[in-house]
């Protein structure tokens, strides 16, 4: 693998990870422009600064080298406390915080997610490319449905399970300091 390979590499594992270019650079101790220049092959880094970007994105650097890029297993093992926290969609605005469970999963089809919500200002309706599956770990949580005459107060266990495109939001009931939850993004067959 040549060197813009490598720094080809470097990008594509990052994105896969839903990581931002500012997440990585904070995760290994670096610049944005940094990391920036070395995914543009505009800065070569040593091979100390190698692995440190290649422990951030939780590989070995022998991976950022393979020609085939790096390897996938067919499997994943990991805990529910041990997220990589992913900035999405403006979440500390909102009081959301995302988790990342499989970023280190190179080219899933999925991506679960723990969130946890405290109070903050209302969030307008999002919708989503993906279908997605929500479980309420902890807490209460108020979820509307294509406008606000369509809500349900969620309790702990409760699921909901979207079509992609579907407009949605949360709020926190009043009295409730936090919730937590796991929510599964996952492509629509066909995509």
């Amino acid at each position: 693998m040549n060197l813009v390979e490598l720094a080809k590499t470097i990008r594509r594992v990052r994105q896969q990870q839903g990581m931002t270019v500012e997440q990585l650079a904070r995760k290994c101790g670096f610049s944005k422009g940094f990391i920036s220049q070395v995914e543009n092959f505009r800065q070569t880094p040593s091979v100390k600064a190698l692995a440190r970007i290649s422990d951030a994105l939780g590989l070995p650097v022998s991976e950022l080298f393979n020609e085939n890029g790096p390897a996938n297993p067919p499997y994943l093992f990991g805990r529910l406390d041990d997220g990589e926290e992913l900035m999405r969609d403006d979440g500390e605005k909102y009081g959301i915080r995302y988790f990342s469970l499989a970023h280190r999963q190179l080219g899933r089809q999925m991506d679960p997610f723990i969130i946890e919500y405290t109070p903050a200002s209302p969030r307008d309706f999002m919708n989503h490319d993906s279908e997605e599956f929500f479980v309420l770990l902890e807490g209460r949580l108020i979820y509307y449905i294509c406008d606000d005459s369509i809500k349900k107060e969620l309790v702990t266990g409760d699921t909901i399970y979207l079509q992609a495109n579907v407009p949605h939001r949360v709020e926190l009931p009043e009295g409730c300091e936090k919730a937590k939850g796991l929510i599964i993004y996952a492509e629509p067959k066909g995509n």
